[in-house]
């Protein structure tokens, strides 16, 4: 039995890191198709970029992981099944369950994994690769100035070449407009050649002008734009200085990025949740009190508006009834003198529309520090959600790999793809509403494992029993002796 234990596992084991890497590769893949245009022409180094991509990687392996558990079970028994081989070890008394049994062992070490990895290295790789990924984005690309455009790619300048040479460094017919002053275009530098070198620092672009002039307007002048004075330097050879700092990688500081939820581990969750609960039960508090305040020349009694009510009818003739409570402010009304009457009720109107817009603009900060307490929440769940799904994708792989019975990259993808799928959107709905307050964030975070439980049961019961579920053969008997019970 330890032999063949050992086979197993031996064949599960080479599936499993295959497909573990491949469905890593494709997530970065397509991590890179999405950020490609923010790399591009910018010169990153390639140390930078293998930070980037490793971090990167890093964060796929909560998707990677179950769905290579996924597939490598779904393979591994079909490839048992197709080669009779599962039917050889059931012809010794060996059950389907046994067969699982070192399987499900590891699955279960990968699960138990899969939470410390979740708890201890995402958060710090989040932050690698966030942090990383913000400098990369606002990198400016590197300095390359066309021919025949403006180049606007350096801070406060803007730099036109007729031509270059075939190094890339001599030019002609450069114009180059200094916008350091903040004014407009009233400096202007006009060469016929040039030659552009790095300093020994490589901090500085110096660029060494031929033959030009020095175009500034006097803005100065009280008159000027009348008059449009203006200064013209000519000189035979000059030398402009650009800061090349700004194309350097900003190495943003990442304690920026540390009070983000996926930059936590889970006694962080714990304690920021707690806090921003506190906080936003003291902000609630206070904006209560603060309302209460405003209006509580409004307090009055129940028994003041019935008095106030049967008063003022009685004084216009109608009959007193005890649910018209929108007329006690008659009164208030009958006290102010007539000229100032209209005066009040505008402030009042006004007072109203600013107290209504207040509420609206408290309104939405509460309902933003409700839904950041409901993304410290859905995080704190997805520590979990990992483990449980690692399990529930073996027990679903591995007894509908032994069902169909069919190995290789074929049949176990598609199905692998389309369970995953499912998974993952009933992943992303359930997160998304819950984020929103339509549904607990308990229950958005594992509705998806609460869908999938009772298919990987199911499976699991059909392939420890036996059952012909997928077998084309069994469905063919049984629908030609349906047919023929029909036409008896």
């Amino acid at each position: 039995m330890k032999k063949l234990n050992i086979y197993i596992i031996k064949q599960y084991i080479g599936t499993f890191i295959f497909t573990f890497f491949v469905a890593i590769f494709i997530l970065l893949m397509q991590f890179l198709w999405t950020w490609v245009d923010e790399f591009i022409g910018k010169g990153v180094e390639f140390a930078v970029m293998f930070k980037l991509l490793f971090y990167t990687s890093v964060t796929f392996v909560p998707m990677a992981l179950p769905l290579a558990i996924l597939l490598s079970s779904l393979m591994c028994f079909g490839n048992l099944g197709e080669y009779y081989e599962l039917v050889a070890m059931k012809a010794s008394g060996i059950s389907t369950w046994k067969v699982m049994r070192p399987l499900l062992y590891f699955s279960m070490t990968m699960s138990v994994l899969g939470f410390f990895f979740s708890n201890n290295v995402m958060p710090y790789a989040n932050l690698k690769m966030q942090s990383t990924l913000y400098d990369v984005s606002h990198k400016k690309m590197t300095l390359e100035i066309p021919e025949g455009v403006f180049y606007r790619g350096l801070d406060q300048f803007v730099i036109k070449v007729a031509s270059k040479s075939k190094d890339g460094n001599s030019m002609y017919d450069i114009m180059i407009y200094d916008h350091t002053d903040g004014k407009g275009n009233v400096k202007v530098i006009v060469a016929d050649s040039g030659y552009m070198a790095m300093t020994p620092s490589q901090r500085e672009m110096v660029f060494t002008l031929y033959n030009g002039y020095n175009y500034s307007e006097i803005i100065e002048d009280r008159d000027y734009r009348e008059n449009r004075p203006f200064q013209k330097m000519k000189f035979k050879r000059q030398f402009v200085a650009f800061d090349m700092s700004q194309f350097d990688m900003g190495h943003v500081n990442e304690d920026a990025f540390k009070t983000h939820q996926t930059m936590m581990n889970i006694k962080q969750l714990n304690v920021a949740i707690d806090s921003l609960s506190i906080t936003y039960d003291k902000k609630q508090q206070s904006n209560d009190e603060a309302l209460i305040k405003r209006f509580q020349y409004l307090n009055l009694s129940e028994a003041d508006y019935q008095r106030t009510d049967a008063k003022m009818m009685k004084k216009r003739g109608d009959a007193v009834s005890n649910d018209t409570i929108s007329t006690f402010i008659w009164p208030f009304i009958d006290n102010i003198p007539e000229k100032e009457r209209q005066s009040v009720l505008g402030l009042a109107l006004s007072s109203t529309v600013n107290m209504k817009e207040s509420l609206a603009v408290s309104a939405k900060d509460m309902q933003r520090d409700r839904i950041n307490i409901r993304k410290h929440e859905q995080v704190l769940n997805q520590k979990f959600t990992l483990s449980i799904a690692c399990l529930l994708f073996f027990f679903i792989g591995a007894p509908l790999g032994a069902i169909i019975r069919k190995g290789g990259l074929g049949m176990p993808v598609v199905v692998s793809v389309t369970f995953f799928v499912i998974y993952y959107v009933i992943t992303i709905i359930g997160e998304r509403v819950a984020v929103n307050g339509d549904m607990s964030v308990f229950l958005g975070a594992w509705i998806s494992s609460i869908v999938l439980f009772p298919i990987g049961f199911f499976l699991t019961f059909k392939a420890t029993t036996d059952s012909a579920l997928l077998d084309a053969e069994s469905w063919k008997k049984f629908f030609s002796k349906r047919k023929k019970e029909e036409t008896i």
